[in-house]
Parts: C-alpha cells; structure tokens; sequence
C-alpha cells in the first residue's frame, strides 16, 4: 500500500491544473497557420489537443487543419520559436497560488511534472512568480519519456527525495494522461475538474476530485491522514 508520511511531496501537472494556458497555445498555433495560408482553428479545437505534448498537439492540428504530414517538423520548430514567450494571454486558476503556498508552510516538497517543453515551463512559472515554490520540475523534453509512461512522475518524485519505485506522495492534474501516468507509476491521483480532460470523472481513477484550488491543501491532509491510519 502507499502510505504517506506527512509531510508528503506532490507532484502537479501544469496545464489545465495549475494555468490555462489554452489561449496562449491556440494563438500560437494559429499564428503558425497563417504563416503557412492556413485558416485558424477554433480554440475548443485546439484545447481538445493539448495534454500529449507539443509533438501530439502538431500531429493533431496537422491531420485537422489538412496539412501534409511532411511539414510536421518545420510547423513543430516555428510553433516552439514563439511558444516559449507565449504567457500574455495564460491565467493561473483562481486559488492555485495560495493553495500551493499552504502546502509549501506546511512542509510539502512541491514538483512539476508536464508534457509541456521545459524551457517554456520555467517561463511560465517565473511569468506567474512562483518557480521558486517547486523543488523539481520535470518537463516533456527533460527524459525520453513523457507521460502517461511512469518515467517523468518517477523522476519528479526521486527530485523531492522520494523512493521513485515505491513513491509516497500525491499527484496532481487534470486529464486522461494524467490519471494514466498517476496509475502506472502507483500514486494517489488528485483530479482538478475545471481543465482540459475529455473523460467523466466516473471514468478516471481518482482518490477525489475538486473544483477550487482552495479545497486541495485539505483534501491532501485528510488523504494523507487516512493512509497513516
């Protein structure tokens, strides 16, 4: 079983569970198109595409704007150009940054773990202040692997000090890619439901869900305070 010793580290995912980065990205994407006489997509469209990282949202904007799979990379290097100033236009949920600050006073070693780029990852967070709140930050390009492969959490959790075979802690996100990772890498899963996912909640396997950040420093406690008994 894997118990938790308070204080426990957690691990977030960052798009659609820390930021909505969404209207940044679908700017980004659709400034490439034009470059290219493309019409714009819409940013629903674009938002169903992210969580699989930057390759998998080009390989999906490719097959659905009707693109020659050929100009995946040269669309992949123009999009990275701009995306790694892309925050004007990216909001922080209401109460992350004070729930990630609770966690933080209470002794939680705090870590990142995105398919997102790692270079437009730090941007991001340095853009909202709060970098220096997360002791490790795993990026999309930092290993070979990306999740839902365990490999990216496991590391995450091995920079917060914890056995990455048997972690003891609690991950954070929001998506389908997500609950995967968090299942094959054997951790507790906590699931934001206002980001990007595209399942029901009934369908991913979560210890519990919440709608407002504020509610998270609590829900890890009692989580973690069960585990222990």
């Amino acid at each position: 079983m894997n118990t938790c010793l308070a204080p426990c580290p957690v691990v977030f995912d960052l798009d659609g569970t820390l930021i909505d980065s969404a209207p940044d990205i679908h700017a980004t994407v659709n400034a490439v198109l034009r470059l290219h006489g493309v019409a714009p997509l819409s940013l629903d469209t674009v938002r169903s595409f992210i969580g699989g990282g930057v390759d998998m949202l080009w390989r999906r904007v490719v097959s659905a704007a009707g693109l020659p799979v050929e100009a995946h990379r040269e669309l992949v290097a123009s999009f990275m150009v701009r995306y790694h100033d892309a925050t004007s236009l990216t909001r922080i949920f209401p109460n992350a940054v004070a729930a990630l600050g609770v966690l933080a006073d209470r002794g939680h070693g705090l870590g990142i773990c995105t398919n997102k780029p790692l270079g437009p990852t730090r941007a991001i967070l340095e853009h909202f202040g709060i970098a220096s709140l997360f002791h490790v930050i795993i990026g999309g390009d930092s290993l070979p692997q990306r999740k839902p492969d365990a490999a990216p959490l496991h590391a995450a959790f091995l920079g917060l000090g914890a056995d990455p075979r048997q972690p003891r802690g609690f991950f954070v996100g929001d998506s389908e890619f997500d609950a995967e990772c968090a299942v094959n890498a054997g951790v507790p899963f906590l699931l934001f439901s206002g980001g990007y996912r595209k399942a029901g909640l009934e369908e991913l396997n979560s210890l519990a869900h919440f709608d407002d950040h504020s509610e998270l420093p609590g829900l890890i406690e009692n989580a973690a305070a069960l585990a222990r008994t």
